[in-house]
């Protein structure tokens, strides 16, 4: 059974042939940037969300359905490697990182049809992801932490490069290994902001095979410039790490472009809020 639904892109330009050949792995290819956003209106949503639905939005699920969104639209983005070529993703697939409670560290949440799902049912799913995690109920993250805990060190960068291959160079479903299916998906979104950072650059991780790490910051209030006059006004760094290799400028200004429209825009992009 395949791990997971894949067709290869037929049509990919010199550069990209050029940049896949330069770098063989995701360790040097690494593109970074920052994309500042007005949040002003967007924090107005987050609270008559909030009053009207007694659903707690916030800043970092606005961003997962507009990273959602973005990859929708820039299918060629939505993608990964296998032996030195592309191939497309037909499903958008995002991980989200969110701080854990107390001491547990960070807390992966894994959202599939990220385009497809309303803001509503994408923070619930979320939320409740993230509770059962933290409260260790989820058996595919718990095996696979058990699994993680008895590989010797000496023998943890084998050991994920090893998985790597089977789960996407061999597409092979890791389930029998007890670990859970594409469980970093075609993005990685780690809120920062949470951690009282305003900006953070993510290292790739090779062996996840993403593409894309995001990490939103603290919103925070700063003068900004509005019909030739300075007031107050809120702003959030979105920042980016793009694996070169196959993600060029055209593919981060459609992904930026995505998220600030949506993110200045929420009533339009994710709908009103309901009664």
């Amino acid at each position: 059974m395949a791990h997971l639904e894949l067709k290869p892109k037929r049509d990919v330009s010199s550069f990209r042939k050029l940049a896949i050949g330069s770098w063989a792995t995701a360790y040097d290819p690494t593109v970074y940037g920052t994309l500042t956003v007005r949040m002003d209106a967007a924090l107005d949503y987050l609270d008559a969300f909030h009053q009207r639905t007694g659903v707690r939005l916030t800043a970092t699920h606005l961003v997962l359905k507009a990273v959602g969104e973005a990859l929708r639209r820039c299918p060629d983005a939505n993608a990964l490697l296998r032996y030195q070529r592309i191939y497309l993703r037909q499903r958008v697939t995002v991980c989200a990182v969110l701080p854990g409670a107390d001491a547990q560290g960070l807390t992966p949440v894994r959202i599939e049809d990220v385009d497809q799902k309303p803001v509503r049912e994408l923070a619930l799913e979320v939320e409740a992801t993230a509770a059962r995690v933290r409260e260790g109920r989820d058996s595919r993250v718990e095996q696979g932490r058990r699994l993680m805990e008895r590989v010797p060190n000496l023998l943890l960068h084998r050991f994920t490069g090893l998985v790597s291959f089977l789960t996407y160079t061999l597409n092979v479903d890791p389930s029998w290994l007890g670990l859970p299916r594409d469980p970093f998906g075609a993005a990685v979104v780690v809120d920062v902001g949470a951690l009282g950072l305003d900006t953070a650059y993510l290292p790739l991780a090779p062996f996840t095979r993403v593409p894309i790490f995001l990490a939103p910051g603290a919103v925070r209030q700063v003068a900004v410039v509005e019909e030739g006059r300075v007031v107050p006004g809120h702003v959030m760094n979105i920042n980016a790490s793009f694996d070169h290799r196959f993600l060029d400028g055209y593919h981060a200004g459609v992904i930026a472009s995505t998220l600030r429209e949506m993110l200045e825009h929420p009533v339009e992009a994710f709908g009103p809020p309901p009664e």
